[in-house]
């Protein structure tokens, strides 16, 4: 398995998922570097907004099917390999998101997607292990599988990914209910 950098070493316990894609590395970065890249790729994704596109300053929104907005905001755009940016709800608290795309030979490559969430980093390591490990971590796994495998689907295929193709979930599938908090 490559060698991966940590763009975020302040935050703890980091989900990761890397997706073998049998495609070279420049066809994923044009995917996912692709105005818009999330509409066609994105399983759980009902709208990809863009405010500013593409480089470091590049903003934009993805629209989950279960009705949340997050916005993304990039930091680091390195050109060819990946990038970083914060999500979050616009004026909300961000997780740190790390995309990076490793070749492995000239016709495979490898997309990983590691997500450092903000929930629980303010607690101390004894409370938020748990919740951690038995909530948080396997849904960002489920999620993030997901997410690079539609991307597979569209850079192999050529075709957008139809919606909750590997499976729904909990937080981005379904509409939320008005009376439940988010």
């Amino acid at each position: 398995m490559p060698e991966w950098d940590d763009p975020k070493p302040g935050f703890k316990w980091p989900v990761a998922v890397a997706q073998p894609i049998n495609a070279p590395a420049e066809k994923v970065w044009d995917t996912i570097s692709m105005l818009g890249n999330l509409e066609p790729c994105h399983p759980f994704c009902a709208q990809n907004p863009v405010e500013v596109w593409p480089g470091e300053k590049s903003r934009d929104e993805i629209h989950y099917l279960s009705g949340w907005i997050f916005e993304r905001r990039f930091s680091r755009w390195i050109e060819g390999v990946g990038y970083d940016l914060e999500i979050g709800r616009r004026g909300g608290r961000s997780s740190f998101v790390s995309w990076r795309i490793m070749p492995v030979d000239s016709e495979n490559c490898v997309l990983r997607i590691a997500v450092y969430p903000h929930a629980l980093q303010n607690l101390p390591v004894a409370i938020r292990w748990l919740p951690h490990i038995l909530n948080i971590r396997p849904r960002l796994k489920s999620y993030l599988s997901s997410v690079t495998r539609g991307f597979e689907w569209y850079v192999v295929r050529g075709e957008p990914v139809p919606r909750n193709q590997f499976g729904s979930h909990p937080w981005f599938s379904a509409p939320r209910s008005s009376s439940r908090t988010t």
